[in-house]
């Protein structure tokens, strides 16, 4: 899946013509791509259309339109576009209420560690996580942690074939699994995928 560059945004006056319609059709996009694992954990698993309204509206937010500024916006934002042999995904734990997340967030140190993904028939794959920085204290964990689950050609061949996919967190304080995404989630993270050449 390519990166993008400068080319392919819009400029703040376009963005704004067009954001109604872009905005819903993003939003219907992420329906397939966001996954709650039990009650406390969501995984968004990010793609280019995902990546550009993020920039898009991060442009928008801060009123950026220089060259540098946007820049900077492509190099946050570029990594965690799928490089066509992985997924990747920003997962949010969440607790409502303030007390209980301080808590449970001191809990659950390491708990990105111990999320994973799993295609038919193959092992987990726990991922790579938190590249750009070290997001746990020795007190807690981040609410947000990115991730990167790297696949095998076999499993992105098996995942290209309709192979079902479960995705999981083993963490001694917080243990669910999804033992199947929904087909239609399935196909948007199989688009994610290179075939093997």
């Amino acid at each position: 899946m390519s990166k993008l560059s400068r080319d392919d945004l819009y400029s703040l006056e376009k963005y704004s013509e067009l954001r109604p319609g872009f905005r819903a059709e993003v939003m219907q996009h992420k329906k397939n791509r966001v996954l709650q694992v039990g009650p406390n954990v969501t995984l968004h698993f990010e793609d280019r259309k995902t990546m550009q309204y993020q920039i898009q509206e991060m442009l928008r937010a801060e009123k950026i339109f220089d060259a540098a500024g946007i820049q900077d916006e492509l190099d946050a934002y570029n990594p965690l576009i799928p490089d066509g042999t992985n997924w990747k995904a920003t997962m949010m734990v969440e607790f409502p209420d303030i007390d209980e997340r301080k808590v449970a967030l001191g809990r659950l140190i390491g708990v990105e560690d111990k999320t994973y993904v799993q295609v038919e028939g193959f092992d987990k794959v726990y991922p790579i996580a938190d590249e750009d920085l070290e997001r746990d204290t020795e007190d807690k964990t981040s609410s947000v942690h990115f991730l990167r689950f790297e696949l095998t050609a076999e499993m992105i061949a098996a995942v290209k074939k309709g192979a079902n996919i479960a995705v999981g967190v083993e963490h001694e304080h917080y243990a669910h699994r999804v033992d199947a995404v929904a087909p239609a989630m399935r196909d948007s993270l199989a688009a994610d995928l290179a075939a093997a050449s």
